[in-house]
């Protein structure tokens, strides 16, 4: 596993081979299962030493000019790369909804507590995944989440309505 820099702070990079084993742990995870959230812990425990090394990096970064250098609707969020063994990785800062968008391959969302008690759309801070042509308004509710999205093929689309 890639180290995290003695420094609070690490470029976009670094950030991004931190990822790297995660989006690895990923690969193995079936969008279209009713249990793809467990997969997904299976794969990477929330409370293993790489998903706590990614959320600690991921929240030291949350004010770099690298993570979330767009605002939009009280929402922060960036691209963190844009292709990732076979995903793009955006990181979303949110604590109100989102646009509505549609999954065309999926979504497996790593969800980090970052003020309150916050709920992604009803579900605690952890893994959440949406299957293939799904369509949500990413809503968050009782406090502030940082979110990493891995986007299969990097696959999605934004509606209107």
């Amino acid at each position: 596993m890639t180290e995290i820099p003695k420094t609070e702070t690490m470029t976009k990079d670094q950030f991004v081979e931190l990822l790297r084993p995660l989006a690895k742990a990923l690969l193995a995870v079936d969008v279209q299962s009713a249990d793809a959230a467990a997969q997904s812990e299976r794969a990477a425990p929330f409370a293993g030493p790489l998903v706590a090394a990614v959320r600690t990096a991921a929240i030291a970064n949350i004010d770099s000019a690298w993570l979330l250098p767009k605002a939009q609707g009280g929402i922060r969020f960036g691209r963190v790369a844009k292709e990732l063994l076979g995903f793009s990785v955006d990181a979303v800062l949110m604590d109100a909804p989102g646009p509505k968008h549609r999954h065309p391959n999926g979504e497996i969302d790593l969800c980090f507590t970052t003020g309150g008690d916050p709920r992604f759309d009803g579900k605690p801070a952890g893994w959440v995944v949406y299957g293939k042509d799904t369509t949500h308004v990413p809503t968050v509710r009782g406090g502030q989440m940082l979110i990493l999205y891995f986007l299969p093929g990097g696959a999605i689309e934004f509606l209107t309505g």
